[in-house]
């Protein structure tokens, strides 16, 4: 079980808990300040970002390391996220009572294609946090583009997301205040996903599961194989075999969406031998 569910989950996984969507008003409040801090002006920051991160993995080892435990520690007090299966997302839909889709800060930064699949999920009205935290953001995406979503036709997105390789996240606006179901990878833009696995700096945690292989009953097809945002899966065409390398599982679950003989299921994380306290 990950600190953040010891701390704000009560046990439980935290992001399934309602009152880390909206607690209190002062903490609405507080959510949408760092929101709008974060969005604007979101794109000429990337570029400076980039370059410190490539400049801590150029520095020595130890100081690189201790700079960028510093950085985590004050990322998860901010903006911190964890890979979320498709189930649990239904499950905060719940007591989601709006779901806004939104065009993508990363995608936009980056340049790639946006389709719409970064969902503000929150507990109370968020039309109007939303529209202010964008306003004035130069080149930025237009509110004109969000769009309010039944349950069912996000369940249709998130469904989608998993047939195009992206893993669910959700993101706190000022931890532990959850404000997104983000859907990505890393081709997509997505400087959490770029952050986390590229340069070692953890500002995204590893979900509550790993994946599980059923040998037998997998076909060796190789399909799940490019259905995984993390590289976690490996298909030797010569021998016809599939591994998985359990370190680099997130635990997003989106490979099993191309898995016919249903070979791949989520092992809960705290009863793997070996990933128990890999996080």
């Amino acid at each position: 079980m990950c600190q953040f569910c010891v701390q704000h989950g009560d046990g439980k996984a935290w992001y399934l808990q309602a009152e880390n969507y909206v607690a209190s008003l002062e903490d609405d409040l507080e959510r949408r300040e760092y929101m709008i801090d974060f969005v604007q002006g979101f794109s000429e920051k990337q570029p400076g970002r980039l370059r410190g991160l490539q400049l801590l993995d150029q520095i020595p080892a130890p100081l690189s390391s201790l700079a960028k435990k510093h950085l985590t520690a004050k990322q998860k007090k901010h903006h911190f996220g964890q890979p979320v299966p498709i189930e649990e997302c239904e499950q905060i839909l719940e007591f989601a009572t709006s779901v806004v889709r939104l065009p993508c800060v990363c995608r936009t930064a980056a340049g790639t294609p946006d389709n719409g699949y970064c969902l503000a999920v929150t507990v109370g009205p968020v039309d109007g946090t939303l529209k202010e935290a964008f306003a004035g953001y130069e080149g930025g995406p237009d509110t004109g583009a969000f769009q309010n979503l039944t349950k069912e036709e996000t369940l249709t997105v998130l469904r989608q997301c998993e047939k195009e390789g992206l893993m669910h996240s959700v993101w706190t606006f000022g931890s532990p205040l959850i404000a997104a179901i983000c859907n990505c990878n890393i081709e997509s833009g997505c400087m959490a996903m770029a952050t986390t696995v590229t340069h070692d700096l953890k500002t995204m945690w590893r979900g509550e599961y790993v994946i599980d292989l059923d040998e037998t009953a997998c076909t060796n097809c190789g399909a799940c194989e490019r259905r995984c945002p993390f590289g976690a899966l490996s298909f030797n065409r010569k021998e016809k075999r599939l591994s998985v390398d359990l370190k680099a599982c997130y635990g997003c679950g989106t490979c099993r969406s191309a898995c016919s003989a249903d070979a791949l299921t989520l092992l809960p994380r705290a009863e793997s031998p070996t990933m128990a306290k890999v996080w």
